[in-house]
């Protein structure tokens, strides 16, 4: 048995090599990954709250979104949020916020100047110096009642029915009336 050991050790070699070949290639993709960039950014909602209710914005329930669900973060207690290890190039974020309504805003990761990161709204393509997303506007998710009317009665099917009918309950005797008198 030992001499099968000692006249081969070509197979055990080719085996250790391969897989050596296997553990540097993933370690290369892991050390790889990590030279991505950081996107640094705030949400600002300001705190005169929900309808003028003089509540604070709830930043607790924000999500942001990079490149259409990508990579998805929520905000840090102090409105600020990140996204680590984004590679060079043209990313969309979008915020996700209930009740506010977030131009989508298209960020420029250079690679040639590490670090430099340029970002413009997609709404109106106005440039941000800072990374600071404001809502556009509060999203109105009802419709707000009419008050009663009068005239909205009297405009529905119902009421021109009704209308009718009492026009003809005292208008139509004293048409036969007449006719009577004609004949």
């Amino acid at each position: 048995m030992a001499s099968t050991l000692r006249s081969s050790p070509i197979p055990l070699i080719l085996f250790l090599q391969l897989c050596f070949s296997f553990l540097s290639t993933t370690l290369a993709i892991s050390s790889g990954s990590s030279d991505g960039y950081t996107i640094n950014g705030r949400v600002k909602i300001e705190s005169t709250g929900v309808k003028g209710f003089g509540l604070p914005g709830k930043t607790s329930n924000v999500k942001v979104i990079l490149n259409g669900g990508q990579w998805v973060t929520f905000l840090r207690p102090d409105g600020y949020f990140s996204f680590h290890n984004v590679s060079a190039g043209t990313h969309l974020i979008e915020v996700a916020a209930i009740g506010y309504f977030f131009s989508p805003v298209r960020v420029d990761v250079s690679a040639r100047n590490p670090g430099k990161i340029q970002a413009a709204l997609t709404e109106n393509r106005k440039g941000l110096t800072e990374l600071v997303l404001e809502p556009l506007r509060e999203e109105q998710y009802y419709e707000i009642r009419e008050p009663f009317s009068i005239m909205s009665l009297v405009k529905s099917p119902m009421g021109l029915m009704m209308g009718f009918m009492v026009i003809v309950m005292f208008l139509m005797p004293k048409l036969v009336e007449n006719m009577g008198k004609v004949l």
